[in-house]
């Protein structure tokens, strides 16, 4: 024969028939209580999650049984580099193994580099200057006569 039994809106305890009390709120909602110190305890407002006998505390503290069985295994995450589009696995690894003094001098060269050519080019466009006076340009355009339109 199968007991029906209920439980207790505070403690999670089971009620047996015959034991515990219903408790109806001001919303109309009932309440069942296993024990007196559970009905004090609610009547108190304290959250049953912060005292450690009842089952919301060993629910929040991991304390059941149950949960640390139906654990379920993670596979472990293996890190795989790819190539990108613009470089492929080896260049990443390379440039992953340069240190900072590498590429700092790298960089550097290359500021240097770039100035070298703008000041060539600044040399070049001082040389040819500009003209100093307009000169008036040569109408070279041909006239056709009449006679060889024809």
């Amino acid at each position: 024969m199968v007991i029906k039994t209920e439980l207790c809106a505070f403690s999670d305890y089971r009620i047996y028939p015959g034991n515990g009390m219903l408790f109806v709120r001001r919303d109309g909602r009932p309440v069942t209580l296993g024990s007196s110190k559970a009905k004090s305890l609610m009547e108190q407002r304290k959250k049953p999650a912060k005292l450690v006998w009842t089952q919301a505390w060993r629910r929040s503290n991991k304390k059941s049984l149950t949960e640390t069985v139906l654990k379920k295994r993670s596979r472990k995450v293996t890190k795989v580099q790819r190539a990108v589009v613009g470089a492929s696995i080896d260049d990443i690894k390379k440039r992953a193994t340069e240190n900072k003094a590498f590429r700092s001098s790298a960089i550097d060269a290359a500021k240097k580099e770039l100035k070298d050519q703008k000041k060539k080019e600044a040399k070049k466009a001082k040389k040819a200057g500009a003209p100093k006076a307009f000169q008036k340009a040569q109408n070279k355009s041909i006239r056709i006569s009449n006679s060889a339109k024809r």
